[in-house]
């Protein structure tokens, strides 16, 4: 390519760009599977013991509600506890928040498996740092930090005070002479509200691989979102002592594995690693937080450095890099390398394009250097090595991982794309060989390319008896991602039609303030009846599909994952999330608010 000649006159590369072109769309076909999310099997009936709760004691009992409220939240994660934070601090306090789990956290509270942590920096993750006065221990946050914290958020803003933990909401209905839902819950409840926010979770409902004779293994197994320390003894920092005498299988190498595989590297018997794809996995370097410079940190510093990660990751441009890490070193690099060359002629977008690539190619070839580097076995290291461009699958952080695989009580199962052919009574199968162990867990991930109220784990039903599922059956249908018209009263938390971003806990506060902001002005105006318009619905309809082509063919160039539907994110456009990045959405709603207008919601007052 002309482009590519141009590029290499100004600097010199130890790839050949063509070639790595040619490889990562060979790594990317072999992998993409006909049977797109149906390769994985809903954790339903025989597979529901993968999804209780092993952090409560049994025999749970309470009262049956048969009350309301003015507003409930489904979702005990960071949405829901930001959603109660920023309606209480608009003054409106009459909420009740429904949580399957035994207590907020989310995410947080089901994934404790050993060596569980966050991968975003703590000081953009963690929210509401300013105003909570809460200084993170590290750079990067542990699992049992972020858990203690999101619930010294609940407690500082009296959120326990009317939640219902360990409830799970079976329908959502909608009666439309009260203007009221009514909320159905396996504990026999029926709760009114005016008003219900949606704030599951994107990644809450794990997933199994749909592979012949999952149930016929004997032995033991759990999904990492469901960590069984009674069998592997040890804790969240590890110390996995009951696995001394056990041969483990792990099934997967995305993000929660390479956060477990080391723990698990140190105190099993034998550890054989099931990988289909190998993840990116560049050096974590995490420290403790410098408190000098914590404290010496200005009014608004949180929003601003939150600001300007955003930039940084969805390409845009910042004079300084104030997380300086490694989600924000391609960009760095890249800035770095236009400002070398900032005496030629004016870049075209195409250009830009080019450059990013080359960009992308450094880092990536860096990333495979590093494997080179840390694993002794050659084929084993050729087996780790990612061949995609870096935001194709969520990056990972770790200096251990890599390392692991120079145990010589570890074993990489490379299947090159194929997956594991079956199990049997005895283990995992591939190819022709059959692996005979006492453990299988399974690092498979959670459903994202689903239904969205499969997900859920209930239906809404809104006017005239309508189902959400229905209404989205051809394609997701909303203004801004909160609002879906004949679902009055009803707001959605989540990145589709709304902002995706890798920090997406400043994506929910975004929303939470959004949410505030339109229940206090309905308020102040009088208005209790809020639905999108049939207009604002369809333009904002057009909107994603229109932004989403900006990003298709990156996503189908991309080796399958759940950013592009499983390889398949043809027909996904409606589907997508706000393709003009995260700092663009911020500020179109902020300026929306600032308008006053409330345009595209027609607003009622019904009693």
């Amino acid at each position: 390519m002309e482009l590519d000649k141009k590029h290499n006159q100004r600097k010199k590369h130890s790839f050949d760009p063509v070639v790595l072109r040619k490889k990562y769309k060979e790594e990317r076909d072999k992998r993409v599977r006909p049977e797109g999310n149906s390769q994985y099997r809903e954790v339903v009936g025989q597979f529901s013991k993968y999804i209780e709760d092993p952090y409560v004691e049994q025999g749970f009992d309470r009262e049956v509600l048969s009350d309301e409220v003015e507003v409930a939240i489904i979702g005990g994660g960071f949405g829901g506890i930001l959603a109660g934070v920023r309606l209480k601090q608009s003054g409106i306090d009459n909420i009740r928040i429904i949580e399957k789990a035994g207590d907020f956290g989310g995410t947080w509270y089901w994934n404790r498996y050993p060596g569980a942590a966050c991968d975003m920096e703590s000081y953009i993750y963690l929210p509401l740092l300013e105003e909570m006065d809460f200084m993170p221990e590290n750079k990067f946050p542990a699992q049992s930090e972020i858990l203690d914290y999101s619930q010294k958020i609940a407690k500082q803003y009296g959120l326990y005070e009317d939640s219902c933990f360990q409830t799970e909401v079976e329908s959502i209905r909608r009666d439309d002479s009260s203007n009221r839902w009514e909320i159905l819950t396996n504990r026999g409840d029926n709760i009114k509200a005016r008003y219900i926010v949606s704030a599951n979770g994107p990644l809450n409902r794990p997933k199994l691989p749909d592979i012949s004779g999952i149930s016929s293994f004997k032995g033991h197994t759990f999904h990492t979102s469901r960590w069984d320390y009674e069998y592997t003894g040890g804790d969240s920092e590890g110390n996995l002592d009951k696995l001394k005498d056990k041969t483990v299988a792990i099934i997967g190498t995305g993000a929660t594995a390479v956060q477990c595989i080391p723990h698990l590297g140190k105190t099993s018997k034998h550890l054989y690693i099931f990988q289909r794809t190998p993840s990116s996995v560049d050096v974590r370097n995490d420290h403790p937080t410098d408190k000098k410079w914590f404290k010496k940190q200005k009014e608004g510093w949180h929003k601003e450095r939150r600001d300007n990660f955003n930039t940084l990751v969805s390409g845009g441009w910042a004079e300084e890099d104030l997380v300086n890490d490694g989600w924000t070193e391609i960009i760095r690099n890249l800035i770095h390398g236009i400002k070398e060359d900032q005496n030629d002629s004016e870049m075209t977008p195409q250009d830009f394009m080019n450059a990013m690539e080359f960009s992308d190619f450094q880092k990536m070839e860096q990333i495979r250097g590093r494997v080179d580097e840390v694993v002794k076995d050659e084929k084993t290291a050729e087996s780790l090595k990612p061949y995609y461009r870096q935001f194709c699958k969520r990056p990972c952080f770790h200096d251990d991982y890599l390392e692991t695989f120079n145990n010589q009580n570890v074993t990489l199962i490379h299947t090159d794309g194929k997956g594991v052919s079956k199990f049997t009574e005895k283990g995992v199968v591939f190819g022709d060989l059959e692996y005979q162990v006492d453990c299988i867990i399974f690092a498979s991930g959670f459903e994202v390319g689903t239904d969205y109220t499969r997900r859920c784990g209930y239906e809404i039903y809104g006017n005239e008896g309508m189902s959400l599922s229905d209404k989205w059956k051809k394609g997701l249908s909303t203004f801004h991602g909160m609002h879906s018209r004949g679902f009055p009263n009803c707001f959605f938390f989540g990145p589709q039609h709304s902002a995706f971003t890798a920090n997406y806990v400043h994506s929910l506060d975004e929303q939470s303030l959004h949410l505030a902001y339109i229940l206090k002005e309905a308020k102040l105006r009088g208005f209790n009846k809020i639905e999108a318009s049939k207009e604002a619905e369809e333009k904002w309809i057009k909107t994603i599909i229109d932004k989403a082509r900006l990003n298709e063919d990156f996503l189908q160039n991309c080796t399958p994952g759940y950013y592009n539907n499983e390889g398949k994110p043809q027909g996904q456009a409606q589907n997508a999330s706000y393709g003009g990045g995260p700092i663009e959405f911020f500020e179109l709603v902020r300026k929306w608010r600032l308008a006053g207008t409330l345009k595209g919601l027609e607003m009622s007052s019904q009693h």
